[in-house]
């Protein structure tokens, strides 16, 4: 496989690359906004209060801020010793992004770690996006791949996750044309967070292509909270695009966010192999997405290794074979976050 592979502690070759998760965040702050500056809501997580906390019902600031270097780096360490080899973190702009932090991280643990660029959600955009052009936003992550993001020299290994709402704004389009651009450019994979809503996949899917955007090396995240139906997750497919169940360990079917009733993992499976049966093999990536302090092991939580644990194990019972699970977790990976020469 031609070319190289971006990690924040420098570039490496693709047969490096082992195990990945394609969708976490390490050190991050996605509070939402409208909550942020309510000190009633900052409570202090404890095991009696954890699983409310993390069920969604009961909104608290803190179980959102994943800042601390040396909780990040206790919870990778332990992702390596399950096995673990790689983590493509996407926290970019909007969700405080500590590209310093995570060459710490990587360089303690041994586990690679890919950063994104671009920015989040429209709520989470600082107020000067409202002013900026296609172009610039294009040349802010041209310059994150090629130089370094947020004022560092660590270079971004993929663009994304690029955030768009239920309500696309206009805003959110901007940036989306201009994370096409520094596709073209790079030749970087990019990693789109599309609404709540079924059909705004297929939105994204056809704005990219009236802009020529790389559909093969496009990754669409949060199908497991957004297609409930094989109809609609069998048209997104045939556009060549990866779908990527990334919400693996959470297990609860209230979602704070929207109106929809989450799956569990067994669920992810049964639509995963569904996809696999129909020739799609090469066209999945699963992560866990975790952005909680309620889902590190230290607070209680399944940690960044329960793929690993868990749900290996668990696609073996439902009769996925190695070959499988290993192009689910390393082949793909490998493709989608190389950048040819």
């Amino acid at each position: 496989m031609a070319g190289s592979i971006t990690t924040v502690l420098g570039p490496i070759a693709p047969e490096q690359l082992g195990t990945t998760l394609m969708h976490e965040h390490l050190l991050c702050d996605i509070t939402p906004p409208a909550l942020r500056g309510r000190p009633e809501l900052a409570v202090k997580i404890t095991q009696q209060n954890r699983y409310d906390i993390d069920y969604g019902r009961r909104p608290n600031t803190e179980k959102t801020k994943l800042l601390d270097r040396e909780l990040a780096v206790a919870e990778v360490e332990a992702f390596r010793r399950d096995g673990g080899d790689a983590i493509v973190e996407l926290t970019i702009g909007g969700l405080a992004p500590d590209p310093l932090g995570l060459v710490e991280v990587s360089r303690r643990t041994g586990v690679h770690v890919v950063m994104g660029c671009g920015h989040y959600v429209h709520a989470y955009h600082a107020l000067e996006n409202a002013t900026r052009s296609v172009d610039d936003f294009a040349q802010e992550m041209v310059q994150a791949v090629r130089q370094g993001a947020w004022g560092t020299e660590v270079r971004a290994g993929i663009i994304g996750e690029i955030g768009c709402t239920e309500e696309w704004s206009e805003q959110e389009k901007r940036v989306m044309a201009g994370a096409v651009i520094a596709q073209q450019e790079t030749g970087a994979a990019l990693t789109i967070h599309p609404g709540a809503v079924p059909d705004q996949p297929m939105e994204i899917i056809d704005f990219l292509k009236a802009r020529g955007g790389d559909i093969p090396r496009t990754i669409i995240d949060h199908i497991d909270r957004t297609i409930f139906d094989h109809d609609r997750l069998f048209r997104l497919a045939d556009t060549g695009c990866v779908l990527e169940f990334d919400l693996f360990g959470y297990e609860h079917a209230y979602w704070s966010f929207a109106p929809i009733t989450m799956p569990n993992d067994g669920v992810r499976l049964d639509m995963i192999r569904a996809l696999v049966e129909r020739g799609h093999l090469h066209q999945i990536a699963i992560s866990q997405d975790i952005c909680r302090l309620t889902r590190l092991l230290a607070y209680g939580g399944h940690g960044y290794g329960h793929i690993l644990r868990n749900v290996v194990p668990f696609m073996r019972e439902k009769g996925f074979s190695q070959a499988e699970i290993d192009t689910i977790l390393v082949e793909t990976p490998r493709r989608l976050l190389t950048i040819s020469d």
